[in-house]
C-alpha cells in the first residue's frame, strides 16, 4: 500500500496523475521487480484498477499478467490476483453504474477483443487447465471463472483448444468432484459453456460419468424443491442429450430414466410453488421430452417411452397432469411431455386411455383434456397443448381412433344422458361459436380418421339433431352445411380439412358427398370467385377437396362422373387457374410452420390454420390432383383398366397370402409335430443307449463267464471228454455247473446266516464274560445291606444256564457247518465225476438235505432270537435294578457324608466345651479351689476298677 500511495500520490502530492499513468508504473514494477512481494503487490493493484481502467489494463497488463502465470507459478496468492484481473479483463458482466456509463454493446466487443488476444497463444489455455489441477481455493476457483468467460467469448475456439489438449475434457470434470460447493456449481456452469453445440465434447463429458455425478447433485440438493443449482445441472444435462442420440442411448441404457422418476413426486400439497421449483420442474419435463422427441430415431424414441413406462415415470407425470393446484405453465408442459410419451407407443397409449380423473363419479382424462380444449376460458397454450395430446395418443393407434369415432355411433351413445363422451365434445367443439373451439374439433376428429378407411365408412352412420322438430341430419352434410353459411375463416379452414381427411381414399364418402348436389356448385364457386388474399387460404382448400372429388370418384353418380366435373373445372374455372388456386395452400407461410414438427405452436389464435399431419396429405394429393385434371377420358379409362387389373392383382396377390397363409399354418403344425418326433426320438435314442450298454455288460459277463468256463474245461477237459463219450451233451453239463453255481450261492447265504450267529454268540460270551456286574452287585450288596442281592444271584445263575446251553447249541451248529461245507465240496466234486443221471439224483439228495438243515437252521436262529430277546428283557431289568441300587447307593453316601458333617461338628462343640472347662479349671485353681485333673480321675476310676476285680477274684 505504501507504494501505491507512493504511485498515486499522498495528500501533499500536487497534481494526481492519471489512470493510465499509474497502470504502466505498475506493469513495469510486475516486469522488473525482483522481489515476489513487490510483484505480488503490484498485481494487487492492478486487480483493482481492472474494472475501472478495464481497457487500459487489459492492453497494457495482459502480457505481464501471462508472464506472471508462467514464472511464479509456485506462489498461489499471486497467480490468485492474476487470474483475476484477466477475469475482470474478459468478463462482460459489468455492475449497474457500469452498464450506464458504456452499452453493453462496446463491453461484449471489448471482452471479445481481449479473449481472442488470450487464446491466440494456444499455450496460455493448456497453462489455464494445468491451474484447475490446484486443489488451492485462490488458483481454482479464478482459473474455473477466467475459463468459462472464455468460453462464453469465443466458445468453438476455446472447445477446440480444450478438445487438442491432452486430458482436458477430464481435467474439468474433476471440478463437480469439488467439496466445496462454490466450485462445484461454477463448475457446472463451466461445462454448461464448454457443452454447447459440440458433440464430440458432449460425448467425452458424458463418457466421465457426468450423469451420474449431476444426477447426484440434483438429488443432493432436493430435486425439484432445490436452488438455482438443480437448474443448472438441468441445463447441463440438455445440452448433453438434446440432438445427441449417442448420450440418449447411454443415458437410457445407464438405467438413468429411472432416477427421474423422484423428480415428479410433487405430493398432495400443491399450493406452496415457488418460482425456483417452477423453473425447475419445467426443465424436468424438457429433460423428459429431450429423450422422446420425435425428431429422435424411431427405435431410441419407442426404447426411452417404454422404459418410462415401466419404471413408472408415465405413472407420475399423469399424476400431475390430474392434480389440483398445478400451476398454468407446469400443467401445459406436462401436457406436452405425456404427449410425447405415449407418442406411438401402444403400450403408453393404452395406459393413458385406462387414466380416470379424480372426479365423482371419475371420468377418463381424455375426456376432462377434451373438455379443456373445447372451453374457450381456458388459456390457448393450454387448449394447443391438449391438441397435441389428443393427437398423439391417436398416432398410429387404430385401436384408440376406433373407441374414439365409437362413441358417436347410434349403437353406442349413453342413452341416460349422464356421461360425457369424447364425441360428443368433439361435435359440440365443432359446431360452437368459438372459431378456435371448431378447428381444434376438426382436426381432433381429422386425426381419428387418418390413414383408417374403416372408421371414415362408420363415420357415415353419425347422425345430429340439429333443432327440435327437424329430421337428423349426417356429421358430413351438417359440415357442409357450416361451411356454405360463410363463417370465419379459422372455422371454415377447420372443416375443409376435416373433409379432405375424410373423403381421401375413401370413395364411399365422396359419393355420400356428391349426392348433396349443392356441393360442387358451393366449391366451384368459391374457386372461381376472385376474392382477398385472407379468402385464398379457403380457396385452395376448396380446390384440393374438389380434387379428391375427382380422383377418389368411382363413378357410381351419372352427374358427378369424373369427366362432367373435369369439363365443370375447364368451363367455370379452368385449368391453370384450378392449379394456381390448388398451389395457394403449399405457398403460405404458416403452412410452411406447420410441416417444421408435429407439435401444434402458435404465437396467437389468429396463426391456427394449419395441422403437422394435414400438411403431408397436401403433399401426397397435389401432384396427383394435378395430373388428374389434365387426364383425358383415354388416359382415364386406361387408368381405370389399370386399376381394374390392379384390383384383379390384388385379389390374387390377396388369395395367393391367404394360401401362403395357411401353408404356413401347416408348416407350423408340421414343425410342432417333427419336434414332438424329434423328442420322442431322443428318447428312444436314449433308451436304446441305455439297453445297449446293459446289453455290453452282459456280454462282458458272458465273456468273463466264457473265460471262467474255458478254464474249467482245460482242468477238466479229459473228464468233459469222458462225459461226452458216455453220451452225456454239453446242455446237460451247463446245466450241472447251473446247479453247482446255484448251490454255491445256497452255500454263500448259509455263511451269511452262520456270520451272523457267530455274532451274536460272541455277544452273549461278550456278556457272560462280565463278571465285573456280579462282583458290583455283590458290593452293592454288602455295602447297602439290601434284600434283592438273592434274587439278582439267582438271575446271574439262570442266565448263565442259558449262554452254556446256547454256546452247545452254537458247537452243533459249528460241527452242522463243516459236514455242510464237507457235503457241498463232494457234491461238486462228485457231479463232475459222475454220470448225469447220478449227478442229478445227488443234487436232488443233496438239495434236501440242505433244505432240510437250512429249516432246521432257520427254527434254531428264530429260538437262538427269541432266546436273544428274553436276555436284553433280563439285562433290561438287571440294568434297572442295578440303577435304583447306585440310587440308594448315592443317598447312603450322601447319609454318611451328613452324619460325617454332624459329628465334626460334634467334635468341634467338644473341643470348645473342653477348652472352656480347662479355662474354668485355671479359674478355680486360682481361686484356691481344689481341682482333679483328669488324668487323676482316670487313674481313680482305674485304681476302684482294679479293686472291684480284686474282691470279685477273692469271691
Amino acid at each position: 500500500m505504501n507504494f501505491l500511495r507512493g504511485v498515486m500520490g499522498g495528500p501533499s502530492a500536487g497534481a494526481q496523475p492519471s489512470g493510465t499513468e499509474t497502470i504502466q508504473k505498475l506493469c513495469d514494477r510486475v516486469a522488473s521487480s525482483t522481489l515476489l512481494d513487490d510483484r505480488r503487490d503490484a498485481v494487487r493493484a492492478l486487480k483493482s484498477l481492472s474494472k475501472k481502467y478495464r481497457l487500459e489494463v487489459g492492453f497494457q497488463a495482459m502480457e505481464h499478467l501471462i508472464n506472471v502465470l508462467q514464472t511464479d507459478r509456485s506462489d498461489s496468492e499471486i497467480i490468485g490476483y492474476a487470474l483475476d484481473t484477466l477475469y475482470n479483463i474478459v468478463s462482460n458482466d459489468l455492475e449497474e453504474e457500469e452498464q450506464e456509463e458504456n452499452s453493453q454493446k462496446q463491453a461484449d466487443d471489448l471482452g471479445r477483443q481481449f479473449t481472442e488476444i488470450f487464446i491466440k497463444q494456444q499455450e496460455n489455455i493448456t497453462l489455464l487447465l494445468t491451474f484447475l489441477e490446484e486443489f488451492d481455493f485462490q488458483v481454482r476457483w479464478p482459473g474455473v471463472k477466467l475459463l468459462t468467460s472464455l468460453l462464453k467469448q469465443q466458445g468453438p475456439q476455446v472447445q477446440q483448444i480444450i478438445l487438442v489438449s491432452p486430458m482436458g475434457v477430464s481435467r474439468l470434470m474433476d471440478l463437480l468432484a469439488d467439496s466445496r460447493e462454490v466450485i462445484r456449481n461454477d463448475g457446472v456452469l463451466l461445462l454448461q459453456q464448454l457443452t454447447k453445440s459440440n458433440a464430440a465434447i458432449q460425448k467425452i463429458v458424458a463418457f466421465e460419468n457426468a450423469f451420474e455425478r449431476l444426477l447426484d447433485i440434483v438429488t443432493d440438493e432436493g430435486n425439484s424443491d432445490g436452488g438455482i443449482v438443480v437448474e443448472d445441472c438441468l441445463l447441463l444435462l440438455q445440452n448433453l442429450l438434446k440432438n445427441n442420440n449417442s448420450n440418449q442411448n447411454f443415458f437410457k441404457e445407464g438405467s438413468y430414466i429411472q432416477r427421474m422418476k423422484p423428480w415428479f413426486e410433487v405430493g398432495d400439497d400443491n399450493s406452496g410453488w415457488s418460482a425456483q421449483k417452477v423453473t425447475n420442474l419445467h426443465l424436468m419435463l424438457q429433460l423428459v421430452r429431450v429423450l422422446v422427441s420425435p425428431t429422435n430415431p424411431p427405435g431410441a424414441t419407442s426404447s426411452c417411452q417404454k422404459t418410462m413406462f415401466h419404471c413408472g415415470l408415465l405413472h407420475q407425470l399423469c399424476t400431475i397432469l390430474m392434480a389440483t393446484g398445478v400451476p398454468a405453465d407446469i400443467l401445459t408442459e406436462t401436457i406436452n411431455t405425456v404427449s410425447e410419451v405415449i407418442r406411438g407407443c401402444q403400450i403408453n397409449q393404452d395406459y393413458f386411455a385406462s387414466v380416470n380423473a379424480p372426479s365423482n363419479p371419475p371420468r377418463p382424462a381424455i375426456v376432462v383434456l377434451l373438455m379443456s380444449m373445447v372451453n374457450e376460458r381456458q388459456p390457448f397454450v393450454l387448449r394447443c397443448a391438449v391438441l397435441y395430446c389428443f393427437q398423439c395418443y391417436l398416432y398410429k393407434n387404430q385401436k384408440g381412433q376406433g373407441e374414439i369415432v365409437s362413441t358417436l355411433l347410434p349403437s353406442t351413445i349413453d342413452a341416460t344422458g349422464n356421461s360425457v363422451s369424447a364425441g360428443q365434445l368433439l361435435c359440440g367443439g365443432l359446431f360452437s361459436t368459438d372459431s378456435v373451439s371448431n378447428w381444434c374439433a376438426a382436426v381432433a376428429l381429422a386425426h381419428a380418421l387418418q390413414e383408417n378407411a374403416t372408421l371414415k365408412e362408420q363415420l357415415l352412420r353419425v347422425q345430429l339433431a340439429t333443432s327440435i322438430g327437424n329430421p337428423p341430419v349426417s356429421l358430413l352434410q351438417q359440415c357442409t352445411n357450416i361451411l356454405s353459411q360463410g363463417s370465419k375463416v379459422q372455422t371454415r379452414v377447420g372443416l375443409l380439412m376435416l373433409l379432405c381427411t375424410w373423403l381421401s381414399d375413401c370413395p364411399i364418402a365422396v359419393t355420400h358427398f356428391l349426392h348433396n348436389s349443392a356441393n360442387i356448385p358451393f366449391l366451384t364457386g368459391q374457386i372461381a370467385e376472385n376474392l382477398g388474399e385472407e379468402e385464398q387460404l379457403v380457396q385452395g382448400l376448396c380446390a384440393l377437396l374438389l380434387g379428391i372429388c375427382i380422383y377418389y370418384n368411382d363413378n357410381s353418380l351419372e352427374n358427378y362422373k369424373k369427366e362432367k366435373l373435369k369439363q365443370l373445372i375447364e368451363k367455370r374455372i379452368g385449368k391453370e387457374n384450378f392449379i394456381e388456386k390448388l398451389g395457394f395452400i403449399s405457398k403460405h407461410e404458416l403452412y410452411s410452420r406447420a410441416a417444421q414438427k408435429p407439435q401444434p405452436s402458435f404465437s396467437s389464435p389468429d396463426h391456427m390454420m394449419f395441422d403437422h399431419e394435414f400438411t403431408k396429405l397436401v403433399k401426397e394429393l397435389e401432384g396427383i390432383i394435378t395430373k388428374a385434371i389434365y387426364k383425358s377420358s383415354e388416359e382415364d379409362k386406361q387408368e381405370e383398366e389399370v386399376k381394374k387389373s390392379l384390383e384383379q392383382h390384388d385379389n390374387i396377390v390377396t388369395h395367393y397370402k391367404k394360401v401362403i397363409r395357411e401353408q404356413d399354418q401347416q408348416l407350423e403344425e408340421l414343425k410342432q409335430k417333427v419336434n414332438t418326433l424329434k423328442s420322442q426320438n431322443e428318447q428312444l435314442q436314449t433308451a436304446v443307449t441305455q439297453q445297449m450298454s446293459q446289453i455290453q455288460q452282459h456280454k462282458d459277463q458272458y465273456n468273463l463267464l466264457k473265460v471262467q468256463l474255458g478254464k474249467d474245461n482245460q482242468h477238466h477237459s479229459s473228464h468233459s471228454d469222458m462225459l461226452q463219450m458216455n453220451g452225456i451233451q454239453p446242455e446237460e453239463i451247463s446245466k450241472l455247473r447251473q446247479e453247482i453255481e446255484e448251490l454255491k450261492n445256497k452255500h454263500e447265504v448259509l455263511q451269511g446266516q452262520l456270520r451272523e450267529k457267530d455274532s451274536v454268540i460272541e455277544n452273549l460270551k461278550s456278556l457272560q464274560s462280565e463278571t465285573g456286574i456280579t462282583e458290583q452287585l455283590s458290593q452293592i450288596a454288602a455295602s447297602s445291606g439290601l434284600e434283592h442281592a438273592n434274587e439278582l444271584h439267582r438271575e446271574l445263575e439262570a442266565l448263565r444256564i442259558q449262554i452254556q446251553s446256547q454256546s452247545s447249541d452254537i458247537s452243533k451248529l459249528q460241527s452242522e457247518k463243516q459236514e455242510l461245507l464237507q457235503q457241498m465240496n463232494t457234491a461238486s466234486v462228485a457231479a463232475l465225476g459222475d454220470s448225469s443221471a447220478v449227478v442229478a439224483a445227488k443234487n436232488n439228495e443233496l438239495e434236501g438235505r440242505l433244505l432240510q438243515e437250512i429249516k432246521e437252521l432257520k427254527n434254531e436262529v428264530k429260538a437262538l432270537s427269541e432266546e436273544k430277546a428274553l436276555l436284553k428283557q433280563h439285562l433290561d431289568s438287571i440294568n434297572s435294578t442295578v440303577a435304583v441300587l447306585q440310587d440308594e447307593k448315592s443317598k447312603l453316601h450322601q447319609e454318611v457324608a451328613e452324619s460325617k458333617k454332624e459329628q465334626d461338628d460334634l467334635l468341634v462343640l467338644l473341643a470348645d466345651q473342653d477348652q472352656k472347662i480347662l479355662a474354668l479349671k485355671d479359674k478355680l485353681k486360682e481361686l484356691g479351689e481344689p481341682v482333679e485333673d483328669e488324668d487323676d480321675i482316670e487313674s481313680g476310676d482305674q485304681g476302684d476298677e482294679d479293686e472291684e476285680e480284686d474282691g470279685e477274684e477273692e469271691d
